[in-house]
């Protein structure tokens, strides 16, 4: 399976590949042999980002755009590599404009929390708890056109797995707007993938690395206790791709800086490792 990869840098870092991404890269290198992926690198300097930090999340979120449709027009499955969960809208806005905003696409969201936050439901203000309600129309318009996402996703095609901190508000908001949650339980995501892949015409799987228990991810900048191991992640994951509708899969919010950083890039790259086999499984 030949891949087209998309590599995010993070804000303001001056690295670009960072060691995270050079980490991935080359779990990617070694999974695809002789396929060797088209990698597009996303970096924005330091000095041409906008102070501004929607008005940045856009201009990335362009460039993302720009990026995954490039890969996805030539017919190639779209892996997303590095940065955060704010890319989703750029994601998202790629494979519209590869596909054509009518497309009907569905997200499948592994996650420690909803992002489902607006300005206001949110307790923190983080624009990070948000880009899944951006997507979704319910935010900041100017960040979601600027990624070239022109049609917001409906709610009932999003399905959140695991997501165990969420914000009151944002749960409720959750519940009011009929997206799907359900506990990271291979039946349970298989039978909501399913359903999912029922009414959509392609799937883009969006895996955050806290979904992982907090003692595999210490250096993650949002980590969270009680969560699943590698293998009970990896389980619920085939069951989404074995859906056969994933045109993109994402892991993103790879931190190794800090003490335990191996400890999140060894996490990082089995959970990566394991998700492009299956992945390939499932195509071929």
């Amino acid at each position: 399976m030949r891949l087209h990869v998309v590599e995010i840098a993070q804000r303001g870092r001056p690295d670009h590949p960072s060691l995270e991404v050079e980490t991935l890269r080359q779990v990617i290198l070694e999974e695809t042999g002789s396929d060797r992926p088209e990698i597009r690198a996303v970096h924005i300097p330091l000095a041409e980002a906008p102070a501004d930090p929607i008005a940045f999340l856009a201009l990335q979120g362009g460039q993302i755009a720009e990026a995954v449709a490039s890969g996805a027009r030539a017919g190639l499955p779209v892996l997303v590599i590095g940065g955060n969960c704010t890319c989703l809208p750029g994601v998202l806005g790629g494979l519209q404009q590869a596909f054509g905003p009518a497309t009907r696409i569905g997200l499948v969201w592994f996650d420690a929390h909803g992002d489902f936050n607006t300005p206001q439901t949110t307790l923190s203000g983080m624009l990070g708890g948000m880009p899944v309600a951006v997507s979704a129309g319910l935010c900041y318009p100017e960040w979601r056109e600027g990624s070239q996402q022109l049609a917001p996703l409906p709610t009932d095609r999003i399905v959140m797995v695991d997501v165990r901190n969420l914000d009151p508000d944002e749960e409720r908001l959750t519940r009011w707007t009929g997206v799907a949650v359900v506990p990271i339980e291979r039946d349970q995501v298989a039978a909501a993938a399913s359903r999912l892949a029922e009414k959509v015409d392609l799937i883009y799987l969006h895996v955050d690395a806290d979904v992982l228990d907090a003692a595999l991810v210490p250096t993650h900048r949002t980590r969270e206790p009680h969560g699943p191991g590698i293998d009970q992640t990896l389980e619920a994951i085939r069951t989404v791709v074995g859906t056969g509708k994933a045109r993109a899969v994402g892991l993103v919010s790879v931190y190794a800086e800090g003490e335990g950083g191996e400890i999140t890039l060894r996490s990082a790259s089995e959970l990566l490792r394991g998700s492009l086999r299956a992945w390939r499984e499932a195509s071929s």
